[in-house]
Parts: structure tokens; C-alpha cells; sequence
């Protein structure tokens, strides 16, 4: 994926990105990072194509996201959000969403991958358990893994990450992380990151404030920089 010279409003009047270039080569992880409304979420919109550049390209293996047909494209992404949407209905259901048709084998992969098993294997009825409005209530971190297994389900080529873990228990959080490792592997990943404890590995961190790219490397580079990422790093391992 690649971002070259994006400009980006959502209104005529304040510019959300400007000039925006960056390099995200395949199967990297991209940490994106910045204070609220810096704009990251919407870099992530401009990569699953909910979103169109004023100007500028963003480019899918050399090709313009603008001609690349959206269905085929939006076949190979996976998107974890926050609050991810589970609707009424089984465990099983709602991980096969993006893909009803597939097989058993296929299914226990991504509910394996997932740890999803590591909770349905206590309830009476497994995979098949109701969930929602009559169903068993689910707790966040349990949601979490079913909204992991669905992207795991769809064998995604790009993955979008608004990253989940900062009000789980630790045992939620250790779960979801693994099944992050899982989900993130040989894919393209963009990590939109709250928490910056979870992203010390990331490929590269672009540390965005008021659409501008202001630093940009590994952690322990933009660390050792003392800049930006430095501040905002220190201040969370303080709190």
C-alpha cells in the first residue's frame, strides 16, 4: 500500500491530511500514531477505500485504489474495529459473516487462531450458542475474539486494526494479543494505536499531529530520537 501526495478534507474547510506519502511494503505493520483527531482514522479509511484523496493516489500494488474494483478489493481486507457489530444470532453465525459458505475445517482455524474455543468450550451449546438480545451476554474481550475469528474467516490480504485492548482485564488482553500475532501474519496491517506498549515490534511507526507525518521509524529509533513519539511514550508509561 502506498499513500502519494494525499490531500484529504472532509469539508472545504479544514484540511485533515496534507501531502501525505508513505510506503507500507507487503506484510508489514504499520503503527499509525497522534493525538485525537491528528488523522488516523482517517488514513484507515482512505485504505479500505471508504474514503476518496481530494488529491493524490493511493496505490494498491502499484495501482490506483480509484480503479480497482471495490467488491474484489474489499473481499481481501479484515477490519477489527473498537466496537466491533455482533448482531443476534450464534457465535457460529456471526464468524462466518464474511464468509457463510465456508467449510468446517476453515472455521475451526479461525475460531482456534482466535481463542475463541478457550470460552465456547465452557457453554452448553459451543459455537452454537445464542448471543444478544435472549442470548448469553458476552464480555468485551470475549467479543473481541469473535469480531478476530471473523477477520481470521475472510484471509484477508490487508488488515485494519483500531486497536481494542485498553479497557480488557489482563487475561482478555493476553488472549487478544495472541490472536492479534495470529491474525497480523505475512499481512499488510495498519494498527491504529492508543495503547504505544503494543506496538514496540511494529515495522514502522508513523507518529501523525494535525495530518502532517512529523516522525516516522521503529521504536527503539524514535526513542532514541527523543521527539514526539519520545513525549508521548514517556507520558503513558508514567500513568
Amino acid at each position: 500500500v502506498s499513500f502519494k501526495n494525499v490531500f484529504f478534507s472532509y469539508d472545504d474547510s479544514t484540511e485533515v491530511l496534507h501531502n501525505f506519502s508513505f510506503n507500507a511494503p507487503q506484510g508489514s505493520v504499520i503503527a499509525l500514531v497522534g493525538s485525537s483527531g491528528s488523522g488516523k482514522s482517517t488514513i484507515a479509511g482512505l485504505v479500505s477505500a471508504f474514503l476518496n484523496p481530494n488529491s493524490g493516489q493511493v496505490l494498491i500494488d502499484g495501482i490506483d485504489l480509484s480503479k480497482v474494483d471495490l467488491r474484489s478489493f474489499r473481499s481481501q481486507l479484515g477490519v477489527v474495529l473498537q466496537d466491533d457489530f455482533l448482531y443476534e444470532g450464534t457465535i457460529r453465525e456471526n464468524i462466518l459473516f464474511p464468509r457463510p459458505l465456508a467449510s468446517d475445517e476453515d472455521l475451526l482455524e479461525a475460531v482456534k487462531g482466535a481463542y475463541v474455543d478457550e470460552f465456547t468450550d465452557r457453554f452448553e451449546n459451543g459455537l452454537d450458542t445464542v448471543i444478544g438480545e435472549r442470548g448469553v451476554k458476552l464480555s468485551g474481550g470475549q467479543r473481541q475474539r469473535i469480531s478476530i475469528a471473523r477477520a481470521l474467516l475472510a484471509k484477508p490480504k490487508i488488515v485494519i486494526l483500531d486497536e481494542a485492548t485498553s479497557n480488557l482485564d489482563t487475561q482478555s488482553e493476553s488472549f487478544i494479543q495472541k490472536s492479534l500475532a495470529v491474525l497480523m501474519r505475512n499481512r499488510t496491517t495498519f494498527v491504529i494505536a492508543h495503547r504505544l506498549s503494543t506496538i514496540q515490534k511494529a515495522d514502522q511507526i508513523l507518529v501523525i499531529e494535525d495530518g502532517d507525518i512529523v516522525e516516522q521509524g521503529k521504536h527503539d529509533e524514535l526513542i532514541d530520537a527523543k521527539g514526539r513519539y519520545y513525549e508521548l511514550y514517556t507520558y503513558q508509561t508514567r500513568m
